[in-house]
């Protein structure tokens, strides 16, 4: 009896990076492209309607929140797919937050395509997908305790760290303004600090926000 395909849903804000994506996965019997997205909330849309396996993520999602965002709100899904994020970026910064948030794996987007087929199934199959200077370097920075912060809070602050004040906030997650105040006290309180430009700053250096 042949196994399902692996269900891929493609999200990266470029039209011609999707396009090549999908190219690359096409070629594979037992991988599915099912759908793509070019955003965060229409990531999460995706993945509410097609049910994919694993989501391909991109860290840099235009003006929106961010890939490692996207990552977590997927991740709180209830049927929540697996996610690799492919980018071209490398800091640290970006690697501990998508990491934190809940991805599976980790690819620059100048790896081989077999490199891509292979950690697309070791992701969807429930296994790390790191790519090897990648893991090296997580292994690293993981070896102190991380804060956790969930969806919303990394949400909130990735706005607060783009100048947004709270009320600004409050309308871009159309949430009230003091269920931002009370995501800021949260923050605070997490990171042991007692401002937003110090909750920023301390988020940076954790790596959850870039």
């Amino acid at each position: 009896m042949t196994a399902a395909p692996i269900r891929v849903l493609i999200v990266d804000d470029h039209p011609v990076v999707r396009a090549g994506i999908r190219a690359v996965l096409g070629g594979e019997p037992e991988l599915q492209v099912i759908g793509e997205a070019d955003s965060a909330a229409s990531a999460v849309a995706a993945a509410e309607r097609l049910h994919p396996d694993l989501v391909l993520m991109d860290l840099r999602l235009g003006d929106g929140p961010s890939g490692a965002v996207a990552t977590a709100l997927l991740r709180e899904l209830p049927e929540a797919p697996a996610v690799l994020v492919l980018t071209n970026s490398d800091t640290d910064a970006d690697i501990l937050s998508a990491v934190a948030a809940g991805a599976s794996g980790y690819l620059l987007k100048d790896a081989p395509p077999a490199e891509l087929v292979a950690a697309v199934r070791a992701a969807a199959a429930g296994e790390s997908a790191l790519a090897p200077a990648i893991a090296a370097r997580l292994l690293d920075r993981l070896r102190t305790p991380q804060v956790t912060l969930t969806a919303r809070e990394l949400e909130v602050l990735e706005l607060v760290a783009a100048g947004c004040s709270n009320a600004e906030t409050a309308a871009r997650l159309h949430v009230s303004e003091t269920t931002v105040k009370t995501h800021l006290s949260h923050i605070n309180t997490k990171l042991g600090v007692s401002s937003r430009g110090a909750a920023v700053a301390a988020a940076r250096r954790m790596g959850a926000i870039g």
